[in-house]
């Protein structure tokens, strides 16, 4: 067995094993989707993850190599481990994470081409140019899925009821500390029992999410509201304007904002034809991101929140760099 044959093996050997991870990853972010095209887009990423696992393995046989039967399994405990692990953490990071894992495959996938070519490994390079490809896309989606994130709009994946208070607990912690000092009288004290009350109410809710009702969830929402529409008015009756701009946006987080507050012009009277139209003249991620979350906590239309969802894609892509 020449050297480079080795090494094409072992890569091979190691790319069965990242692709099972990859497959088993796509498959349980496929609940975290925020639409249905995202949905059906994870799923067709993850039997394409399937399928490339078979090819890998094949071609690994043509080699000489024998595929080990423990592979497919780590492949999928190292899944389930960093789905339970990331838990912990906010979904930026563990999209940060699956960005390695995508960078790490395309990095071995371009490593196995140059082999492949210099061994005048004709049917592995194609398979690693093919690796290469896929690869590369879906580098480029985690990347625009995490500009998203960034932009201030709601990404393509939704965070688990755990990983909403990780997020929550990381934000206050690097909250600046002088937006309380300069919080005054009343406002002190209704915007921070407001958040007090709201972080340990859903910090029951991410401990026993799978236990609550959506009758629950709805019931705390509605609570969370009220309080935050209270200390905004608070607020702005003492001038903080602060304390009073960041319960606003906590309220359009929730979707909890008047017809009137909407940035797009009767918006509730139109059809789901004339609110596409609209969403697609949105230039400003914090007006999508308003319109995304009023949607789908009033009028739920999966067609204009798909809609809503691509136009801040286009803001992402244009954010970093992404011209396709």
């Amino acid at each position: 067995m020449t050297d480079n044959n080795a090494k094409m093996i072992n890569q091979l050997r190691a790319l069965v094993l990242l692709t099972q991870t990859e497959e088993q990853i796509a498959r349980t972010r496929i609940g975290q989707a925020r639409t249905d095209a995202v949905r059906r887009e994870l799923t067709q990423n993850a039997d394409n993850a399937a399928a490339r696992s078979l090819e890998i393995t094949e071609q690994l046989r043509a080699l000489g190599g024998v595929p080990d039967v423990v592979t497919p399994v780590v492949g999928r405990l190292s899944a389930v481990l960093k789905a339970t692990f990331e838990q912990t953490t906010s979904v930026e990071e563990a999209l940060l994470q699956d960005l390695q894992l995508e960078h790490q495959l395309l990095d071995r996938a371009t490593y196995l081409k140059v082999l492949a070519e210099t061994a005048g490994e004709t049917k592995t390079q194609r398979l690693a140019e093919k690796l290469v490809e896929a690869h590369a896309a879906t580098v480029e989606w985690l990347t625009v899925v995490l500009a998203e994130e960034a932009l201030g709009g709601p990404a393509a994946l939704v965070p688990t009821p755990v990983q909403k208070v990780a997020g929550g607990v990381a934000r206050a912690v690097n909250a600046p500390v002088r937006f309380w000092a300069n919080t005054v009288n009343n406002a002190v004290d209704t915007v921070r029992h407001a958040g007090e009350e709201t972080s340990d109410r859903f910090s029951a809710v991410g401990d026993r999410a799978s236990a609550l009702s959506g009758a629950v969830r709805e019931t705390l929402t509605a609570g969370r509201a009220a309080s935050l529409r209270r200390a905004e008015r608070i607020a702005e009756h003492e001038g903080n304007d602060d304390a009073a701009e960041a319960a606003r946006a906590a309220r359009e987080e929730l979707g909890d904002v008047t017809s009137d507050e909407l940035p797009i012009k009767g918006y509730d009277s139109m059809s789901v034809q004339d609110a596409v139209k609209a969403i697609k003249q949105l230039k400003t991620p914090h007006d999508i991101n308003v319109i995304i979350r009023y949607e789908e906590t009033h009028k739920n239309r999966s067609n204009v929140a798909s809609a809503a969802q691509t136009q801040l894609a286009a803001l992402a892509k244009e954010a970093v760099g992404v011209t396709k």
